[in-house]
């Protein structure tokens, strides 16, 4: 059997075949138990194939990954020559699923393979192209460990609600059931633990029917090998608002773009400052601190607030900016030479930006980086999609 090529399972009946990605890391002491208990849910209706994306473990994890394969028709294995996160496994291992639809199971038994049963059913259903799993939800046993990670978790997830307009209860959790299709057609970045929030926005965006259904959890402490960690909770943070800021409501969107204008304001301001403090003229200060705060703005928004290249080629967003750049300017520099003799450079500096501020908002959103709107949400009944 050619390991690094998985062969979807035939399913005779007609019936179903579910892709499970487990990635796996080190995962030496529960991976074989994990695939053993993800088997116990195929019966006559649902057949599997399950995929093992090792990540260059250092010990015995893709030993054993192979051995499973070796052992088992419908266990596949592919094997990064690096390690480069759980994102990036589960990259590698949707490409290669050809299933119905798509669970991803962690290798390390914190999760209970039956509930995939009780996830997949709105899918077989077609009531759902998205099920998730939380943790949050009354059902089954679960684990009570690590007061601040659940505080977390629900400050990660209320924020994602508030760009998604979703309503879950566990953004975070490993329990997603998608249809294949759907999952594939989405590009994907992130290559940790980044994947949750950023295939959430995605999904999202797409208007998808999403479902919500509780379950049961066991979580690992630190020394059993749990590995999510207070970095991961701040990259998770930059891409709930990387990939959903491109599509917030004007005044949401606003209250986010604050932070890049008055990140630039404040170089913006101090560079003005220190121009003048080296003698510099005001025809020359004002300009130069004003185009280099808007070089930093356009790198900033670019990574943080709205969708690069969303309407225009590389080039041709770089001059809509400009353009759009200019008149901001020429009144960033009026009003700020209108005002120095009367309130002092610093504060005429400072009303000057601030009429920028709003300004800058209106051009980027509306010329610059205008976005297609949102397709209205998809109903609950409908056909296969």
């Amino acid at each position: 059997m050619d390991l690094s090529t998985p062969t979807r399972t035939t399913d005779q009946s007609g019936h179903h075949v579910l892709t499970v990605l487990i990635p796996s890391y080190n995962e030496e002491a529960t991976l074989e138990k994990c695939v053993e208990r993800v088997h116990q849910i195929a019966s006559e209706r649902l057949s599997l194939e399950i995929i093992i994306i090792d990540d260059c473990s250092t010990n015995r994890g893709g030993e054993i990954a192979v051995a499973l394969a070796q052992k088992y028709d419908d266990v596949s294995v592919l094997m990064h020559r690096v390690n480069m996160g759980k994102g990036a496994a589960l990259h590698t291992g949707i490409a290669a699923a050809t299933g119905d639809f798509i669970a991803i199971q962690d290798a390390d038994l914190e999760y209970n393979p039956q509930d995939l049963l009780r996830l997949l059913e709105p899918l077989l259903q077609d009531q759902a192209d998205v099920s998730i799993g939380s943790r949050f939800l009354s059902h089954g046993v679960h684990r009570v460990l690590y007061f601040w990670h659940s505080m977390g978790n629900k400050f990660l997830t209320f924020l994602s609600n508030m760009c998604t307009d979703l309503n879950l209860t566990d953004m975070e959790t490993c329990y997603k059931v998608f249809k294949r299709e759907l999952l594939q057609s989405i590009p994907l970045h992130e290559k940790r633990f980044g994947f949750e929030p950023e295939v959430i926005a995605a999904v999202a965006q797409r208007r998808v029917r999403i479902v919500e259904m509780g379950i049961s959890y066991m979580g690992r402490t630190y020394e059993e090998g749990k590995k999510i960690g207070v970095r991961d909770g701040f990259r998770a943070l930059y891409c709930i608002l990387r990939y959903n800021a491109a599509t917030l409501p004007a005044p949401v969107q606003f209250l986010f773009y604050l932070f890049v204008g008055g990140v630039c304001a404040v170089l913006n301001l101090a560079i003005f400052l220190l121009m003048l403090q080296l003698d510099f003229t005001v025809g020359i200060a004002a300009p130069v601190a004003f185009v280099v705060a808007a070089i930093l703005n356009y790198a900033m928004c670019i990574q943080l607030l709205f969708r690069h290249q969303s309407r225009w080629g590389r080039l041709g967003e770089i001059g809509m900016y400009s353009l759009a750049v200019l008149p901001v300017g020429v009144v960033d520099w009026y009003v700020t030479a209108s005002l120095m003799a009367v309130i002092g450079p610093a504060s005429a500096k400072l009303i000057a930006t601030l009429v920028g501020l709003i300004l800058n908002f209106s051009l980027r959103r509306l010329v610059v980086f205008r976005g297609e709107p949102s397709a209205p949400w998809r109903p609950q009944e409908g056909g296969r999609g």
